[in-house]
C-alpha cells in the first residue's frame, strides 16, 4: 500500500477504511480507485461501498462475513491497487445568480472584499470536482471553490433554503435537491435537475465528474423552470 490506510470497525456491518486527516486530491484518488477495485472484486456478504472526501465506507451483511475477513480483502485489493488521475465526465449546470436567488451574494462579496461581479466570475471560473454524495439524496459535495470566495459556513442555519439553490462554504459547492435548511451561502439557483429519473442512475453526476456552472438570467431560469427543461 503506498500511502498508509487506517481501518475502523463500524458496529457490527461496516469498515471505514481512512487515507487521510484532510481533503487531498492524493487521497481522493485512492477513494476511488478503492471503491471501484471494491466494486469489480465484490467479496461473499458486502454490501456495498460508499465514497467520501478521505475515506470508504464497506458495509457488508455481518451474519455472512465479519470485519477481518473484509478488511482482509480491502488490504489485498489496496496491493494491487492501480490509482490514476479520475478523468470523469464533464457536466454542466445553469445557474441564476440574479436576485431573489442569491440572497448571500452581497454577504459573500462584503466579506471577500470583492464586488458581486467579481464573486460570480470566480464561481464560474471554478474548477469543479464531484468528491461525493452525502446528508440528502442527490447532495452531490464539489470542491474547487477559488480561494479568493472561500467563505466559512453560517453561525446560525436558515430554514426553508429552496431545492436548486447553488451553495458554498470553504471550498465546497453543492447544489440543493430538496427544501431543507443551510448554514451555507447562497449565491444563486439552478433549473438544472440532479434526480436524473433513472433507476440505474438516479444521479446526474458520478464521483469523480467535472462541473463547471453556465450563468443565465431570471427570464432563462423561468423559461426552463416553466418548460420543465432540467438541463
Amino acid at each position: 500500500m503506498p500511502i498508509d490506510a487506517a481501518f475502523t470497525a463500524i458496529a457490527d456491518h461496516a469498515l471505514l477504511v481512512n487515507f487521510a486527516q484532510e481533503i487531498s486530491d492524493t487521497a481522493h484518488a485512492y477513494v476511488v480507485a478503492l471503491d471501484k477495485a471494491i466494486c469489480a472484486d465484490t467479496p461473499p456478504g458486502v454490501i456495498e461501498a460508499v465514497p467520501a472526501l478521505v475515506n470508504l465506507l464497506v458495509s457488508f451483511d455481518p451474519t455472512q462475513t465479519d470485519h477481518v475477513t473484509v478488511e482482509g480483502h480491502v488490504r489485498d485489493c489496496l496491493d494491487r491497487l492501480e490509482v490514476t488521475k479520475v478523468a470523469g465526465v464533464q457536466r454542466s449546470v445553469q445557474v441564476c445568480y440574479e436576485a431573489p436567488f442569491a440572497p448571500d451574494l452581497d454577504a459573500v462579496a462584503s466579506a471577500t472584499g470583492l464586488t458581486t461581479d467579481a464573486v460570480i466570475n470566480a464561481h464560474l471560473a471554478s474548477n469543479f470536482k464531484v468528491l461525493m454524495y452525502g446528508f440528502a439524496p442527490g447532495y452531490a459535495y464539489l470542491s474547487g471553490v477559488r480561494e479568493q470566495i472561500q467563505v466559512p459556513r453560517k453561525s446560525k442555519p436558515v430554514r426553508d433554503v429552496p431545492a436548486g439553490s447553488v451553495i458554498i462554504a470553504g471550498p465546497q459547492c453543492l447544489v440543493t435537491t430538496l427544501t431543507m435548511p443551510t448554514g451555507w451561502s447562497i449565491i444563486g439557483r439552478s433549473p438544472t435537475s440532479v434526480f436524473t429519473g433513472d433507476p440505474e442512475h438516479p444521479f446526474l453526476f458520478d464521483v469523480g465528474d467535472r462541473l463547471a456552472f453556465e450563468r443565465i438570467d431570471t427570464a432563462t431560469f423561468e423559461c426552463l423552470c416553466k418548460d420543465g427543461d432540467h438541463g
